[in-house]
């Protein structure tokens, strides 16, 4: 330990690898006791972080850690190595001194070496089956020598310093043929060590003789020539242990080999034994063939970010004894019944999440995740179809609540593709998983490849299902949400008033459906300028969801915030002020700090400040919004538009015109990229760049961006729309002042330009 000290404090970098690329040597032996030391002398006080990266992504559970810190890093598309620096920083500001970093078990660190952190604070330590490229430091590590490898086995039997002649000093000649059998291997001495402790009769020649005579069952276990000598003799004291074995016991390490290689909640194991109980599963796990495979590993709970450490214990499977009890697993003949219980059991978890995912949910569910994956990728065949489908939806919701995309996409289209292929392209389970893929894409602003997915599945469930029941009325809702977003609104409308007619009929004027479609209504009449239709719908909406859901439910939030707009929009800022402040308040409680949704609220936070004038406490209030869209949502978001625009109309209104500008043109190549060249907003982004060039005095400019969005909202909203209207008096205020400068004659002979002028020169 003294040496691979050594090596951490020279370099950032190490790796305990195997010289020969075999199991069982001990490289996460010495880690972890390298990391319990080290803990407890405090050496590295901004604590310590165990992760298994085998089996399970790095950047996910980097994020999971960060985020029981208080830390919500950045999450753009492209970018995942800068999300995770972020992690590390913030981590690094919270703490001081060095912080260790363990990856037991690197099988590729071409893959994790982005994803380490840069800042020289964070030493890093691996284990690894092979050499590790530079600029890693190795600590290679063979096997025992004769001399620490009888210690190993002094000290696992029992023999005590200080009790006079031991049992293998005793026998001293059979002790080494053991080691030397045993290919001096720290894991299979150790087996063997354990079990002479427990059978204190035995003589370590009779040992020999036992060992010699087991043959390798579980060929999991030889993965080349090379290194089937090297794990004879672990192998062969696997066998003598599971020998040892009774029934019940051997169940319960068949059933282990299911579960992820990464840390086991224990109350998922016992629920995937419904017939036992509690003091059968403490009687199996105290067989020492269970003991030493369950390595104590723990996972940090931290309360005091300065004061971080390694507590709570977890359990991890040993890889080597996890492929044994796997190996076993195919002889056993309730092994369906076991890997069906476990994967009912972790669907039964997949189904508690719901689709909006809070800190809450992603804190209780973490440890159930690596479990999930295997479920989804192994066994959901051994499910009924409609259960079969929910690993990959808990495990897409949970990767879209962290702004994962990629991952909430990829499980996203293993759900629609299996539904697809085990229910059939029309069944309703088959719509579902469409409406789902829609949802993600929507919120992504992939709305063109949203929209066939809503058609198709509203097409499915009206077909199926008929033009009355929830699921269509919520396939019609989905697809209404999208035309709006698109700007759509005619289109919008009729899908509304059928999803709310159909939610009232079949579920209930007071329920959740009801509320969503109610609220989704009343945001489209407000888009629509139809405010005192609007006001009612919001008004029934949030009572319902307030009375079904709670007061500080993330569907409660959403009413606040949307009634709360259309309260600015009518002018009414006393009354929409508390609504946006309470809607920030659960959405930063609930979904964190740097969730979208809280984004959306800190914006229309401070497009109400910007209207009251009040410019100091709206500009950090925009910042930070965008700031939260670039990197959870993406540069080229329309919601990132959105917040570049409102951003550079508060510059623009404090007299910031050089600082506006580059925002307004981001916004608009944005718009016209994202939602088209004829979207409402990108007429919004139009009129706004037009009204800087105006103020600035350059009419020149100015004149045809208000031309394009005048075509774009008569087109989409009509004529006497209030929008329409708005950006109509500021092209003829445009046109004025450009008369009144001397400019007029540098404008273009557009029909609708030269018919004002020629009436403004009349009429002044």
């Amino acid at each position: 330990m003294q040496q691979l000290h050594g090596l951490l404090q020279d370099g950032s970098r190490v790796a305990i690898a195997a010289a020969s690329g075999m199991g069982g040597i001990g490289k996460t032996e010495l880690a972890w006791q390298y990391a319990t030391f080290h803990r407890d002398c405090n050496t590295y006080p901004a604590g310590i972080w165990w992760l298994f990266v085998r089996e399970i992504d790095l950047a996910p559970q980097v994020l999971q850690k960060a985020l029981r810190m208080g830390i919500e890093p950045p999450d753009t598309l492209d970018n995942l190595e800068e999300r995770l620096q972020f992690c590390y920083e913030e981590w690094a500001k919270k703490t001081s001194g060095n912080a260790l970093l363990v990856l037991d078990d690197v099988s590729d660190y071409r893959a994790v070496q982005p994803l380490l952190p840069r800042n020289p604070r964070f030493k890093v330590l691996l284990t690894a089956r092979q050499i590790l490229p530079s600029p890693v430091g190795c600590l290679p590590l063979k096997v025992l020598k004769p001399e620490a490898a009888l210690n190993l086995l002094r000290l696992t039997a029992g023999d005590l310093p200080g009790n006079g002649l031991g049992r293998i000093d005793a026998q001293l000649e059979d002790a080494q043929a053991l080691c030397q059998w045993l290919d001096y291997l720290p894991l299979g001495i150790e087996l063997v060590g354990r079990y002479l402790r427990r059978k204190r009769a035995l003589s370590l020649a009779e040992m020999l003789q036992r060992l010699q005579s087991q043959r390798l069952e579980a060929r999991a276990l030889q993965e080349a020539e090379a290194g089937m000598t090297a794990r004879r003799g672990v192998a062969a004291a696997f066998e003598l242990s599971w020998a040892e074995l009774k029934p019940p016991a051997r169940t319960l390490g068949c059933l282990l080999s299911v579960f992820a290689l990464a840390p086991i909640p224990w109350e998922l194991v016992a629920e995937c034994l419904p017939g036992w109980d509690e003091e059968d599963l403490e009687d199996c796990r105290d067989y020492e063939l269970l003991e030493q495979s369950l390595l104590s590993l723990v996972e940090d709970e931290i309360s005091d970010p300065a004061q971080s450490g390694l507590v709570q214990p977890r359990y991890q499977l040993h890889a080597l004894i996890r492929e044994f009890f796997a190996a076993k697993l195919q002889g056993q003949a309730d092994a369906e019944i076991l890997r069906s219980n476990f994967a009912v059991v972790l669907t039964a978890v997949a189904k508690t999440i719901p689709q909006t995912v809070t800190l809450e949910v992603q804190e209780r569910v973490k440890e159930a995740l690596p479990h999930l994956e295997v479920v989804a990728e192994q066994w959901s065949h051994l499910l009924e179809d409609s259960d079969a489908t929910w690993s990959s939806i808990g495990l897409a919701r949970v990767a879209q609540g962290q702004s994962l995309w990629a991952e909430a996409e990829n499980w996203s289209k293993a759900c629609l593709q299996m539904t697809e292929k085990r229910c059939g392209a029309e069944h309703p389970d088959t719509a579902s998983s469409l409406n789902n893929l829609a949802l993600l894409y929507r919120a992504m602003g992939r709305y063109p490849e949203a929209e066939p997915l809503y058609l198709r599945s509203l097409s499915i469930d009206e077909q199926q299902l008929g033009a009355d029941h929830p699921d269509t009325a919520m396939s019609l809702n989905n697809l209404a949400v999208l035309y709006y977003a698109m700007g759509r609104y005619p289109e919008a409308e009729p899908l509304y008033l059928r999803s709310l007619s159909i939610d009232e009929q079949q579920l209930g004027a007071d329920h959740p459906n009801t509320a969503a479609t109610l609220n989704n209504l009343a945001e489209l009449y407000r888009a629509m300028g139809r405010y005192p239709e609007a006001e009612p719908f919001y008004v029934r909406s949030l009572s319902i969801r307030e009375q079904q859901l709670g007061a500080d439910h993330p569907a409660t939030a959403q009413s606040l915030n949307n009634q709360a707009l259309l309260y600015d929009a009518m002018g009414r800022y006393a009354e929409a002020e508390p609504l946006y402040l309470r809607s920030l308040a659960i959405r930063e409680q609930k979904l964190g700090a740097e969730h979208p949704y809280t984004a959306t609220s800190l914006n229309n936070l401070a497009e109400l400040y910007r209207a009251m004038g009040r410019y100091p406490e709206a500009e950090p209030f925009y910042v930070r919004s965008l700031a939260i869209m670039e990197q959870q949502l993406g540069a080229n978001h329309p919601n990132t538009a959105m917040s570049l625009n409102n951003l550079a109309a508060l510059y623009e209104a404090m007299g910031r015109y050089p600082e506006a500008e580059p925002f307004y043109v981001r916004s608009l190549a944005i718009m016209e990229q994202q939602l088209g060249a004829d979207h409402s907003h990108t007429a919004t982004s139009l009129n706004n760049l037009a009204a800087l060039y105006r103020a600035t005095g350059c009419y020149p400019e100015a004149e045809p961006l208000y031309l394009r969005a005048l075509e774009i909202l008569f087109n989409r909203l009509g004529e006497n729309h209030h929008n329409t209207q708005k950006v109509w008096r500021n092209f003829i205020d445009c046109l004025r002042e450009a008369m009144s400068a001397g400019q007029d004659s540098q404008l273009s002979q557009h029909p609708t330009t030269q018919a004002m002028l020629q009436q403004l020169r009349e009429t002044e």
